[in-house]
């Protein structure tokens, strides 16, 4: 069988990109990305105070995170199908409202068995977003679609990037226990959506499953999803470990732990929204190559420095990891337009999701029999895997 046409993250620039409903579109849909994640990403910065609070283990509090990746992303394939197949909004409208219900509704969980239930409900809200999000975001654009898909997944990154430091706020502020008052606004939000946000022209013809399409570009979409894999080992894994190994291990008070989490993503989302610009300028598999290349060098040097220096190195070193976010899901996309939904859960979520139930863990594991530093550093290992992966795409496949 051929193989698929060589997939470019930018169409002929003399094709104009639609305007009115497709910018609206994509606003109101990188909002929602942003409250999404904002609440996806709490779990990190409430993990001290669940470990001290229902006196949990490194392991008990990696398999909550791991349960979290798992319900809402492990799970996205499945939605992605759906939402390639039903015509209904309410996977994006519901997704901000419930996701705050149920992951601030974290704070009051009376158990451990609580925590792990109020983790999945959460994680479900978030998982049914982001294939119908990504799928319809940049789909009203002919030109650079790598930036505009950069501009909805950065978004979501940036609410990750700022939730620790926004719930170390309201904790110190609430209490950990009053945080129901934050959800407000994400509900608000997603009301907003039921009254604003319109499907995609492209989305009305009902698509069906192209089987033939995804075997085609079977042996690149596995390469890449391999590289997405490795990346996202260390993304998710440092995500949800950071605050509390500079918290338990660097004696850092959680405010500034916080801080320092925040700092690190908010490079991150920096560096995926730059990262798909410089995808379309120069292409995806250079770009990809040299995120797995560079990052390594300054996520370790994190480890074997002191103080501002250290954490500037962690910062560089998550903003070149992540250049390939926005890049992984356009080049997908492009491989098999008639599946964007499925393909898009297959490398934003399924991945990052599988990784972090296998690793997030398997991290709290080792910490408990070594150290939580020395766990974390053990993983810088995968962007070299992720380096050899992408080396093998035939670059007849991808730009």
């Amino acid at each position: 069988m051929n193989p698929p046409a060589a997939a470019s993250l930018s169409t002929s620039p003399a094709l104009p990109a639609r305007s009115g409903s497709a910018v609206q579109t994509l606003f109101l849909l990188a909002l929602a990305h942003f409250f999404v994640d904002l609440h996806a990403g709490a779990l990190g910065i409430f993990q001290p105070l669940l470990v001290d609070k229902l006196r949990l283990s490194f392991t008990q509090a990696g398999l909550l995170g791991g349960l979290l990746v798992f319900s809402s992303s492990v799970t996205q394939p499945i939605y992605g199908y759906l939402s390639d197949r039903i015509r209904t909004r309410m996977f994006t409208v519901l997704a901000p409202g419930t996701a705050a219900l149920f992951i601030t509704g974290l704070s009051l969980a009376p158990s451990y068995a609580w925590a792990l239930a109020a983790v999945f409900l959460g994680g479900a809200a978030v998982s049914a977003f982001h294939p119908q999000g990504a799928s319809w975001a940049a789909s009203g654009f002919h030109a650079n679609k790598g930036q505009w898909m950069a501009a909805f997944i950065s978004a979501g990154t940036l609410g990750m990037a700022l939730s620790p430091s926004f719930y170390s706020y309201c904790i110190n502020k609430l209490g950990f226990e009053n945080l129901h008052w934050t959800t407000l606004p994400a509900l608000a939000f997603s009301a907003l959506m039921y009254f604003g946000l319109r499907a995609p022209d492209e989305r009305k013809a009902r698509p069906t499953f192209d089987k033939a399409a995804l075997k085609a570009a079977a042996r690149p979409l596995t390469y890449l999803f391999l590289a997405v894999f490795f990346r996202s080992v260390v993304q998710v894994s440092f995500a949800q470990f950071l605050a509390l190994y500079l918290n338990t291990q660097l004696q850092l008070p959680l405010s500034v732990a916080a801080t320092v989490l925040t700092c690190y993503l908010t490079a991150g989302a920096i560096g995926g929204f730059l990262g798909g610009r410089l995808a379309d300028r120069f292409g995806a598999r250079r770009v990809i190559m040299a995120s797995f290349l560079f990052s390594v060098p300054f996520m370790a040097a994190f480890f074997h420095t002191q103080g501002l220096l250290a954490y500037v190195m962690l910062a560089v070193g998550g903003f070149v990891l992540l250049f390939t976010v926005p890049v992984n899901v356009v080049v997908a996309q492009e491989l098999v337009p008639s599946q964007s939904g499925a393909v898009s859960a297959l490398m934003m979520g399924f991945s990052w999701g599988l990784a972090g139930m296998i690793f997030i863990p398997l991290t709290g594991w080792v910490s408990d029999r070594t150290s939580l530093g020395l766990a974390l550093e053990l993983l810088l290992v995968f962007p070299i895997l992720g380096l050899w992966v992408t080396s093998r795409i035939p670059k007849g496949v991808i730009r």
